[in-house]
C-alpha cells in the first residue's frame, strides 16, 4: 500500500503530516483507501473494533434513536440509556457495579472517575483525601489532569508546570523487574510498593488507586502476575482507598473475558470501560461504580457533574446493539479462542527472533517488546524510532499495527484485531509483523 504525500493545504489532519492514510470505507477487518488499496487492521484502530466494521444493524439502531430523540441532558432518563444500562446489568457488569455514568471518551471518563473518588469522601465531610495514586507505566488520557495521573513521560513533556503531580508506584513489569528478569516475586513486590507509598503519603490523604488490570499500549500488554491484584484489593480495603480499574482498552471482551479484572479475581469500586463498549461505532465510555461509592453523593444531595454529550441517545443505541451482537455471536468466547490462535502464530513466527524480547497479553490484546539485543535487553537508541518504523513497514505491506510505549518504555508494538478476525487474517498478521520487524531493524542498522 502506498502512503500518499500530504498537501500543505490539506484540511486534515489538524497538524499537517508528511504522509497520510486516506481511508474511504471499511468492512470486517479491512480498511479501503482512496487509491484502491486495502489495509488489514491488526490493531482494531486504536484497539477499538470488536464486532468488525460495516455492520448495518448498528447504524440502523443509531438512526432510529437519533430521529426519535436527538439530544437530552445526561441526567434525564431516555429509552436508550435505560436499555443499555439494563443490558449491562443483565449480562456484563460485575454485580457490585450498580451505577453507570457515560462520557464521550476515555480521558473524560478517567477524569470523572477520579472526581467521583474525591467527591465520595468530601460528601462525607472528609476533605483530607484527595490524592490519586497511579503507576509509572500507564496511560489514562490527555487532559491536563489525566496527563498528571498517568505515567507517560513522552506525553507529559512540555506540560510539567501545568499538570498535577500525584504519587506513582511501580508497574509490575516481569521482563524488567528490579529483582531481575522474571523475578518470581515481582508481583508481590509491586503490590507492596503501593502499600509503602500509601503509608508514606498518609492513608488519610489518599482517595484512590488508579490502574489498568493489564497495562495497555503504554507498556504493551504487561501482565501483572497472579498475586498482584488480590493483594492490591486487600491493601486498598485495609486503608479505605477506592480502587479504580481503568479498562478503557482491555474491557468488554478484549482479553477473552467480559472484563480484564475477571482474570485476576478482583472487583473494583469504580471501573472505566469504553473502547469496546460501542466498538468504534460511537463515542461512549462508561464509568461504573458501586452503591457504596455513590451513596454519600446522594445523601448529601450532590450530583457528579456531567459532560454535555454524555449518554448521547445515538451512542447509547450503538453500544446496546454492539453488546447485543457480541452476546448473540458469543464474541467474547471467540476473542479468547482467536486470541490463543494469535499467540500461537506470534510465537511460531517471532518467539525466537533476536530482536523480540517478549510476546505478552491475553485474548485479542497482544504486545511485543522490540530490543537491540534480547539477551541483555539493550534497547535500540530512541532516535531510531523503531516502533514507528515497524508500523510504517507493516503499512507498506498492507497491514496496520499499533505502536506503543511511554518514551521511558519504548519500541512496543500492539495487536488488537476485531473479534471476528479469521484464521487466515491471523496468519497474515503474524507473517507480516515478522517481515515488518526485519525491515525496521535493517533500516535502523
Amino acid at each position: 500500500m502506498k502512503m500518499q504525500p500530504a498537501a500543505a493545504s490539506a484540511p486534515w489532519p489538524f497538524v499537517p503530516a508528511p504522509r497520510v492514510i486516506d481511508i474511504t470505507h471499511a468492512k470486517g477487518c479491512t480498511l479501503y483507501t482512496r487509491d484502491g488499496g486495502e489495509i488489514l487492521d491488526a490493531a482494531g484502530g486504536a484497539i477499538v473494533s470488536n464486532i468488525g466494521q460495516g455492520r448495518p444493524e448498528v447504524g440502523e439502531a443509531m438512526a432510529a434513536a437519533m430521529t426519535s430523540l436527538s439530544y437530552a441532558v445526561p441526567p434525564f432518563v431516555t429509552p436508550e440509556r435505560t436499555r443499555v444500562m439494563e443490558r449491562l446489568h443483565r449480562a456484563w457488569l460485575p454485580a457490585n457495579l450498580t451505577r453507570g455514568y457515560f462520557a464521550s471518551g476515555g480521558s473524560e471518563a478517567v477524569d470523572a472517575a477520579c472526581r467521583l473518588a474525591v467527591q465520595h469522601f468530601r460528601a462525607k465531610g472528609d476533605t483530607k483525601r484527595w490524592k490519586i495514586v497511579s503507576r509509572d507505566i500507564s496511560y489514562h488520557g490527555t487532559t491536563l489532569f489525566t496527563l498528571g495521573v498517568a505515567g507517560h513521560v513522552a506525553r507529559k513533556k512540555g506540560f510539567e508546570e501545568l499538570i498535577p503531580h500525584m504519587p506513582q508506584v511501580p508497574t509490575p513489569y516481569s521482563l524488567r523487574a528490579p529483582g531481575g528478569r522474571h523475578d518470581p516475586d515481582y508481583d508481590l513486590k509491586a503490590a507492596q510498593a503501593l502499600e509503602d507509598t500509601i503509608l508514606r503519603e498518609g492513608p488519610e490523604t489518599v482517595a484512590a488507586f488508579l490502574a489498568e488490570p493489564i497495562t495497555g499500549s503504554s507498556g504493551g500488554a504487561l501482565m501483572p502476575g497472579a498475586r498482584y491484584w488480590p493483594k492490591v484489593r486487600e491493601i486498598c480495603d485495609r486503608h479505605g482507598v477506592i480502587l479504580i480499574s481503568d479498562e478503557v482498552m482491555v474491557g468488554f471482551g478484549r482479553t477473552g473475558k467480559r472484563f480484564a479484572c475477571e482474570h485476576f479475581g478482583f472487583t473494583p469500586d469504580i471501573m472505566i470501560a469504553g473502547k469496546g463498549f460501542a466498538g468504534g461505532y460511537a463515542p461512549i465510555v462508561g464509568v461504573f461504580a458501586s452503591d457504596a461509592v455513590v451513596a454519600p453523593l446522594a445523601d448529601a444531595g450532590q450530583g457528579l457533574m456531567f459532560y454535555t454529550y454524555g449518554g448521547h441517545p445515538g451512542a447509547c443505541a450503538a453500544a446496546d446493539k454492539v453488546l447485543q451482537i457480541m452476546e448473540d455471536e458469543d464474541l467474547v468466547a471467540r476473542a479468547a479462542k482467536q486470541g490463543r490462535g494469535l499467540a500461537e502464530r506470534l510465537e511460531a513466527q517471532l518467539g525466537q527472533h533476536p530482536n523480540v524480547a517478549e510476546i505478552r497479553g491475553e485474548g485479542l490484546f497482544r504486545g511485543l517488546e522490540i530490543v537491540k539485543d534480547r539477551d541483555t535487553l539493550e534497547p535500540f537508541p530512541e532516535s531510531a524510532a523503531l516502533a514507528q518504523r515497524i508500523v510504517g513497514a507493516g503499512l507498506k505491506r498492507g497491514v496496520f499495527f499499533y505502536g506503543g510505549g511511554t518514551g521511558a518504555v519504548r519500541d512496543i508494538v500492539c495487536l488488537g484485531p476485531a473479534f471476528i478476525v479469521s484464521d487466515g487474517e491471523l496468519d497474515r498478521m503474524a507473517e507480516t509483523l515478522k517481515l515488518a520487524i526485519d525491515d525496521a531493524v535493517a533500516s535502523a542498522s
